[in-house]
């Protein structure tokens, strides 16, 4: 392990897995994530490797196949993984999402359909909920479920949907107002529906259109997509948890982790970038001496460790408090909202440590300074963080009388 953002507490279990995973990227995914950046390709050996690893089920029941682990776990593993290559954190994150909203709010039925052959990764998991015309606000998404007998019939199109390709089950959230009157408020009249379809692209399903990739700025090889629903009929037995309006609470319970998520890939991103930082520094020669050896270099590095170390601390306390079963919508957002900061500061302090070569994309670190910039937009952006901290905390220290 790293000296920098070590975890103390953990089992020999955990440990265990760690290391599996570190081992893992260090050999299976740093030597070809650039290259497989570079061409904007699927890493499908890596995502075989991890079916194998059994990642894809680490944190569902072993009653159903998983490994059961925690949050913790989860978090620490992504962080590894995200270290070598942001993307492939990418495809797990959302496949765990669903997985985790299923564990948590689906019927036995849908449990039993769907988790055992999650955790094999046989069945991938993608959740939807933004539209393209709606970014934070989702009081304002305009995608419809409309009852017909014994079915659903969804229209509409969804935006930014990681695993569009490659998924088979998608999470859905539409505005469903089956006995919900007119004036009822927005969140409470919006349904998650499951929605099963073939891998790929176009029409994977009738009434259903995956267009291609969106060609984006960094995040490649994983497959972001639009999704269209145009009379697209699913049973109604495929509503999560079997009764409608409880979406957008099963949805936001789904980001809450999510937003841990997130943390622990800034923790990883920045916790590379500072590696391939202080590695350089030690090379690099000027005016007769490794730049390491100025102070203004030293100083940097002294500002890169300390955010990659308090970023990690908040990450594992925000995962701890939500395996706790407490309430940790305060620290999860303050933990996405300062690793993602932390990580885009950290990454450009090591692409001015790399010089004119930073921006060479013969050095890995022009590859992080492009992928740095989502981690501040994904699972709530900086502004919406900061107005989840600002409330939770007034209602922490609400003046009485």
């Amino acid at each position: 392990m790293s000296r920098l953002a070590r975890t103390a507490g953990l089992t020999d279990v955990q440990q265990e897995i760690l290391s599996t995973v570190r081992n893992f990227v260090d050999k299976e995914i740093i030597p070809v994530a650039t290259e497989l950046e570079h061409r904007d390709e699927y890493p499908t050996d890596i995502v075989e490797g991890l079916k194998e690893l059994g990642l894809f089920g680490l944190m569902i029941p072993e009653e159903y196949g998983g490994l059961g682990e925690s949050l913790l776990t989860y978090a620490l593993c992504v962080e590894e993984i995200a270290r070598g290559w942001m993307s492939v954190s990418g495809i797990i994150n959302t496949h765990f999402i669903v997985a985790y909203m299923l564990k948590q709010h689906g019927t036995q039925e849908q449990k039993d359909t769907f988790l055992p052959r999650m955790a094999l990764g046989e069945v991938r998991g993608a959740f939807s909920m933004s539209e393209p015309a709606l970014g934070s606000d989702v009081s304002a998404i305009s995608s419809k479920g409309v009852r017909d007998g014994d079915e659903y019939v969804l229209d509409g199109q969804k935006m930014w949907l990681t695993n569009g390709g490659s998924s088979t089950l998608v999470a859905v959230l539409c505005r469903s107002d089956e006995g919900h009157p007119e004036g009822t408020a927005p969140h409470k009249s919006m349904t998650t529906f499951l929605v099963e379809k073939e891998a790929g692209f176009g029409e994977v399903r009738p009434g259903l259109t995956i267009p291609g990739k969106i060609d984006k700025m960094g995040y490649k090889g994983v497959d972001t997509t639009e999704l269209i629903m145009d009379g697209l009929r699913i049973p109604a037995n495929r509503v999560l948890g079997g009764t409608t309006g409880r979406g957008f609470y099963q949805m936001m319970d789904g980001v809450e982790v999510g937003r841990v998520n997130v943390a622990a890939r800034g923790c990883g991103v920045a916790q590379r970038a500072f590696e391939l930082g202080v590695s350089y520094a030690q090379q690099r020669e000027t005016f007769g001496k490794p730049i390491a050896q100025h102070q203004a270099i030293q100083f940097k590095l002294a500002e890169m460790g300390t955010k990659v170390e308090a970023a990690h601390a908040m990450m594992v306390n925000a995962a701890r408090k939500k395996d706790s079963g407490e309430r940790n919508d305060l620290e999860a957002g303050m933990a996405k909202y300062l690793a993602s900061e932390y990580c885009k500061e950290v990454v450009e302090d090591a692409f001015r440590i790399h010089g004119g070569y930073g921006f060479s994309k013969e050095y890995e670190i022009e590859r992080l300074y492009r992928e740095a910039p989502m981690l501040l937009i994904g699972e709530g952006t900086a502004e919406i963080q900061k107005m989840i901290i600002g409330r939770r905390l007034l209602e922490e220290y609400r003046l009485e009388g």
